[in-house]
């Protein structure tokens, strides 16, 4: 195709007399990467050419950049955005999720929508409690430390150690119950605030999870959670 020639030809440019990494990435990889990261072209061939074609770790460097990306523009406000939905097993799960950004352009973007369902659907599956680990009620926080603690004393390991098992317990339990921790439904190997993290970089948006709702039919109850940022804007 005469795209990809073009393409292949801007990125295999060397100086006179040189070889290098670029001459070895071709469309088709950068095609890939960007498919499976959601990062612009350049980016990916920037990413691919540092990982000297490895596209598993290509991967991993967009990843590192887009939660970079993500945290410097964490303090932006985020009062625009959408609330997203979805239905499971014939109707038996439904989730409600806002979702905000800093523009209404963007919260009306394919990519914002796709983001948007993504964690919706995301939720019907994975149940978890709370949006963040900021969130964690600290009743919650402090029964699980205290099983956690009781756990690894029985081993008669020294104080310091325990207080090491403790840690690492909670960031186990952290994944598990907080959405933003979460390993993403569709692809385990990135978390759901990575997921959000490389929209951050493709959208240029600040991109936050506002609060959720799970209802399943039959439940004795259900899970509603807000990050602590809504619960004091609404007193």
């Amino acid at each position: 195709m005469a795209g990809e020639h073009s393409f292949n030809q801007k990125i295999g440019k060397t100086r006179k007399g040189m070889t290098t990494v670029s001459e070895k990435i071709d469309a088709k990889q950068v095609k890939e990467l960007r498919e499976k990261s959601g990062a612009p072209m350049g980016d990916c061939l920037k990413a691919l050419q540092e990982s000297k074609g490895d596209m598993e770790a290509a991967f991993v460097i967009l990843r590192k950049r887009g939660m970079a990306s993500a945290q410097k523009k964490a303090a932006r406000t985020t009062n625009e955005g959408a609330v997203g939905t979805y239905i499971h097993a014939g109707g038996k799960i439904g989730v409600l999720v806002e979702v905000n950004c800093e523009s209404d352009f963007v919260a009306r973007t394919e990519d914002f929508q796709e983001l948007m369902k993504d964690i919706a659907m995301h939720i019907a599956a994975s149940d978890p409690r709370y949006v963040r680990p900021e969130d964690v009620t600290p009743g919650d926080m402090e029964r699980e430390k205290e099983i956690y603690r009781a756990q690894a004393a029985a081993t008669g390991k020294p104080a310091p150690v325990i207080e090491k098992i403790v840690e690492g317990k909670m960031a186990k339990f952290y994944e598990e119950v907080c959405l933003l921790e979460q390993p993403f439904i569709k692809e385990q190997s990135i978390s759901i605030k990575e997921l959000i993290a490389q929209k951050v970089g493709k959208l240029g948006e600040n991109i936050t999870v506002r609060r959720f709702a799970r209802f399943k039919v039959g439940a004795p109850d259900w899970t509603v959670a807000q990050t602590k940022a809504a619960e004091a804007a609404a007193e």
